[in-house]
């Protein structure tokens, strides 16, 4: 198994963790080298924010971890294309690749909407690489909202 392979199988394990706790499904953990540097699910309903996506929470903590706000030399993996507000935090913290499983056809601000990550207009650009356990993902996704669709 590859190395992308590898760490989003660990990510969809944090994406099904969210989503046994009625959290939208996206787990997302930072990697240096073979390293793990941190990893979160989303939990904007248990936190109550709208900014706690699993993107800004690994950034969070892999920050407070390494007491520092660059992440040089480390990948992103994700379950689902980064939002708008998580693609920046992205590139103000300096992370020159995100892996993402699922396109997000309704934000995703890394090539399908928007491409944030690699808009030239900024002063750091990020390397992409999408479809990684995309169906995996996607289906982990469509049957959490079909749950909660479904008629009592």
């Amino acid at each position: 198994m590859d190395s992308d392979s590898f760490w989003m199988r660990r990510a969809l394990k944090l994406a099904r963790q969210a989503g046994e706790k009625g959290e939208v499904p996206v787990g997302a953990l930072l990697v240096s080298g073979d390293t793990l540097v941190a990893e979160a699910h989303n939990l904007r309903e248990t936190c109550g924010s709208p900014i706690a996506h699993a993107e800004m929470l690994v950034i969070q903590a892999a920050s407070q971890k390494i007491g520092d706000w660059r992440f040089i030399d480390t990948t992103l993996y994700v379950t689902l294309e980064p939002c708008p507000m998580c693609a920046g935090a992205i590139v103000l913290a300096r992370i020159p690749k995100v892996v993402y499983a699922a396109a997000d056809p309704k934000s995703g601000a890394a090539g399908t909407l928007y491409n944030i990550l690699q808009d030239e207009r900024l002063n750091h650009r990020v390397e992409l690489v999408s479809g990684v356990l995309a169906e995996e993902s996607s289906t982990l996704l469509k049957s959490f909202f079909q749950e909660r669709r479904r008629p009592l």
